[in-house]
């Protein structure tokens, strides 16, 4: 895509969110606009971490057309800073048009930093204006999976896995009680879920035995839970 049409694209995108008036029953679909686009986001991300440029281009690309539908819905009522939504959306517009001209230098490691920007963005401008929705609670338990691995490296692990452990049970347990109903009890929702509280549910044994071998191994399908947690539902 030509520079003069990105360019064009982002001044109809910034037409539209002006124009768009607030209703108070527009945050359903909003929602579903939003998770169409980050569906291409998750897999886009996903190409990045093994590398694949050309896949990860194609989502990309997917997503900038899913976002540029965003555009065209009315600003949610729970969005109440006309000003900060217009502009955090136009932000993310931007973002993309970024990422995509990186990947085209091959800059896989940057253009992965820019995406997981743009989830962070999306996702404060929804906890600022109370808006919860299960992806915000993935983002919550990724930095809390992050922090345990952090502590397995530390002299006194058994004394700080064991805290670490209960921030990522509790925020496991709270995206279950955030998602949907259809989501809570889809199979493959419930396998991450239940998988990951089995796999906490004995690291004090590996704790209390001092057995590294298998602290290790819980953490490892702690991050596979954890992995597949956010691409499919982050």
């Amino acid at each position: 895509m030509g520079i003069a049409k990105v360019t064009r694209h982002g001044l109809v995108l910034a037409l539209l969110l002006i124009a768009a008036p607030a209703r108070a029953d527009d945050l359903s679909d909003f929602n579903a606009a939003i998770e169409m686009a980050m569906s291409h986001h998750r897999v886009a991300l996903g190409y990045l971490r093994t590398g694949n440029i050309d896949l990860a281009a194609l989502e990309l690309d997917g997503m900038r057309q899913a976002w540029a539908k965003v555009a065209t819905l009315p600003r949610p009522a729970a969005f109440r800073d006309k000003e900060r939504y217009t502009g955090t959306l136009l932000e993310i517009a931007a973002g993309l048009v970024g990422t995509d001209l990186v990947l085209k230098m091959g800059r896989a490691d940057v253009a992965r930093e820019s995406l997981e920007k743009i989830r962070t963005s999306l996702s404060r401008l929804r906890r600022d204006n109370s808006v919860t929705v299960l992806a915000d609670c993935v983002l919550d338990a990724n930095k809390a999976m992050d922090a345990l691995f952090l502590n397995d490296k530390t002299p006194d692990w058994m004394i700080t896995v064991g805290a670490a452990a209960e921030a990522y049970r509790a925020a496991i347990r709270r995206c279950d009680a955030v998602a949907e109903p259809k989501i809570k009890s889809s199979g493959e929702f419930r396998r991450l879920i239940d998988g990951a509280l089995a796999s906490l549910a004995q690291l004090p044994k590996a704790i209390a035995d001092r057995d590294s071998d298998l602290l290790h191994r819980l953490l490892g399908e702690l991050r596979a839970f954890d992995n597949l947690l956010a691409f499919r539902y982050g």
